[in-house]
């Protein structure tokens, strides 16, 4: 088995024994769509938190910053689109993002694994912006793995008992 395959299997056991597991717990009303939506809105938010930070604070000038908001914008796209594709998305059916996410939901680990240990390391009139740069990555893998989940297929309706329970109590 070659490192492709084992970064794939470990993908496929963390969407399957990690989040799915918790995307089918989540509340009727909430769907793992709508709660890995929110993660991704969120770090977007987050990065670009970061990004104001390093400006604000005067490490970075609009010119030096320019890749980090052309990397944003990249995010911004991502979250269009995906947003756009949410009406593919069928209750009972398979996740169509599951399979076009494939790449980017383990390719998203390091990222988040690296930002953490910048966060870690970072001198000190860098610390809040890595950390807001960490939670937004962290954020984000969330998100991926989430709205790749599959949705609970629709509820099985019971069939109402009309049996009355009065004669077997005693009561006429």
């Amino acid at each position: 088995m070659n490192l492709g395959e084992r970064v794939n299997q470990f993908d496929a056991w963390l969407l399957d024994q990690v989040f799915q597991p918790f995307a089918d717990r989540l509340p009727e009303r909430l769907s793992a769509i709508d709660v890995g939506m929110s993660f991704q809105l969120g770090a977007l938010l987050l990065s670009a938190v970061s990004i104001g930070a390093m400006i604000v604070i005067g490490h970075m000038g609009l010119g030096d910053a320019m890749f980090n908001v052309l990397t944003w914008a990249v995010g911004l796209a991502f979250f269009v689109g995906i947003n756009r594709v949410r009406p593919m998305i069928g209750r009972g059916h398979m996740n169509p993002l599951r399979v076009m996410l494939a790449g980017m939901r383990p390719l998203s680990i390091p990222f988040a694994l690296y930002s953490l240990w910048q966060s870690l390391t970072a001198p000190p009139g860098f610390e809040v912006a890595m950390w807001f740069n960490f939670l937004g990555n962290l954020a984000y893998v969330l998100g991926t793995y989430l709205i790749s989940c599959s949705p609970r297929p629709p509820g099985v309706k019971r069939a109402k008992s009309s049996v009355r329970l009065a004669a077997l109590r005693g009561e006429a």
